[in-house]
């Protein structure tokens, strides 16, 4: 930054301290943190540390199923790895879980129609009998019309629910319709006495390519086989029941559960001044087994990695960072505990968690970063403000909506009471990629990749060497 631009910044940053009634040493304090905050960002912009980090994570371990040998192995790697990048205090938080593991599956239209469909079993739905099953399929259009059905009205049939492609959103906010769906769906199969449960893919793409993730278990078992459809064998499908003619299907699976482990790694930069107080930078290690987890979700610890780092190397700050890679993000269990965000919340005390002042996740692709979203109460002040002349320049808009849960791995600090941010990637193609055999690290541009590990940079330079209070900020009974 050149003597003058540097100058120009102080002045504005100085005034709006004035208008917000500040002293003049806090006036100075945020000119300096403002300041060192930009100089951050601009040496995040060269970031190496982030590819560096997800195409060793995704060449040398490929996928990562929650509780498998990989994930184990990957855990063990990333620990050493924040060791030889400075990180201190690296530990590795081991929890119970159970695993899944896919086995062989086969889909196919029998009879006069006989054709081949591209289906992915669904995470923790059972494996079919030896020889598979067969049975006429029945469609739906959503959820709610086959929950609608008479319990028992679909013994000895397939379940088949397509309710559309997802549409691309830069929100990503399609997803959750039919994530819903295919969560629910086994569940409702069970109850409904159909043999096994498809559902259209949740993804935006038009490739034959069928994404996989989790379902649901009830009772503590996932009811039914389950099954997802590549979106031109769902079209395939819903055209030829569309005739009004009896479609049946075989469906092969030898997918089966087992006891396992899996692992949270941590790691610090510990703080200069109140050390004590602790931001959690959140991503997984897990992914599922189709691809290799590069856009989920190698790309958010590459991102919260390299932004810790970045930071280091300008000097440390007042506060602790702390680097958690979740493990085992992707999967529902027979009884929720919060996998590892659960597993890191129960090793805190009370006091603790009051120490936690910050906390955010990475897990939406790598993609750029568009819209900044600040805890409850921290829309507008000071603080919005520096953060805004801080993350502009690199295309980040200060958004008036509060970020208020994060995301499923930081999911219980921030039901605890941590106050959370949120950085809003770009999520237009996101779910072309999601849970697929294309979730690959071809899919990462580096300077987007690199954006991110700015905009993360700047922001949290601004918190970890300050005194923001983001809790006082809050209102005492926040707006419905």
């Amino acid at each position: 930054m050149s003597v003058s631009v540097r100058h120009a910044v102080l002045g504005a940053i100085s005034t709006l301290a004035l208008v917000a009634g500040l002293t003049p040493s806090a006036q100075a304090q945020d000119a300096r943190t403002i300041a060192a905050a930009e100089a951050v960002r601009d040496a995040a912009m060269a970031d190496n540390i982030a590819l560096d980090y997800v195409t060793q994570l995704t060449t040398r371990f490929g996928p990562r199923p929650a509780g498998s040998p990989s994930e184990t192995a990957a855990s063990e790697w990333a620990a050493d790895y924040l060791r030889e990048h400075g990180f201190k205090n690296v530990r590795i938080q081991e929890f119970p879980l159970v695993g899944w593991e896919r086995g062989e599956e086969s889909a196919a239209i029998v009879g006069a129609n006989a054709q081949r469909l591209v289906v992915a079993a669904l995470g923790h739905s059972p494996g079919t009998p030896a020889g598979g099953i067969e049975g006429e399929v029945v469609r739906f259009t959503s959820l709610e019309a086959f929950q609608a059905v008479p319990d028992g009205s679909l013994a000895g049939k397939i379940a088949y629910v397509d309710a559309g492609q997802l549409v691309p959103m830069q929100s990503g906010a399609g997803y959750g319709p039919l994530s819903r769906i295919r969560g629910a769906g086994p569940g409702v199969a069970g109850q409904k006495g159909a043999l096994a449960f498809i559902m259209r893919s949740a993804g935006s793409d038009e490739h034959r390519m069928p994404h996989t993730g989790t379902t649901r278990y009830v009772n503590g078992v996932v009811p039914v086989p389950a099954f997802s459809l590549s979106a031109p064998d769902a079209d395939q499908l819903s055209r030829l029941v569309g005739y009004g003619e009896p479609v049946r299907v075989r469906l092969s699976s030898t997918a089966r559960t087992f006891e396992t482990t899996s692992r949270n790694v941590i790691g610090d930069l510990p703080g200069r001044t109140r050390p004590e107080e602790v931001i959690v930078l959140g991503s997984h290690m897990d992914s599922w087994d189709l691809g290799t987890g590069a856009i989920d979700d190698g790309a958010g610890g590459a991102i919260t990695i390299a932004a810790a780092r970045a930071i280091a190397d300008q000097g440390r700050t007042a506060r602790t960072l702390r680097v958690i890679l979740y493990g085992s993000e992707e999967v529902a269990q027979p009884t929720d505990t919060g996998n590892g965000g659960g597993a890191y919340l129960r090793s805190l005390s009370a006091e603790d968690i009051a120490n936690h002042v910050f906390t955010g996740e990475s897990d939406f692709g790598a993609d750029r970063v568009h819209t900044l979203q600040l805890p409850v109460g921290a829309q507008t002040g000071p603080f919005a403000e520096a953060a805004n002349r801080v993350l502009y320049p690199i295309g980040v808009l200060r958004s008036s909506v509060p970020e208020t849960s994060g995301g499923a791995d930081i999911g219980p600090i921030v039901r605890a009471g941590v106050p959370v941010f949120g950085l809003q990637q770009d999520g237009l193609r996101y779910f072309d990629l999601h849970h697929t055999a294309d979730d690959t690290l071809d899919k990462i541009d580096p300077e987007q990749l690199s954006q991110n590990v700015a905009a993360w940079a700047g922001l949290l330079w601004l918190v970890a060497d300050s005194d923001v209070d983001f809790r006082a900020m809050a209102p005492a009974t926040p707006a419905p």
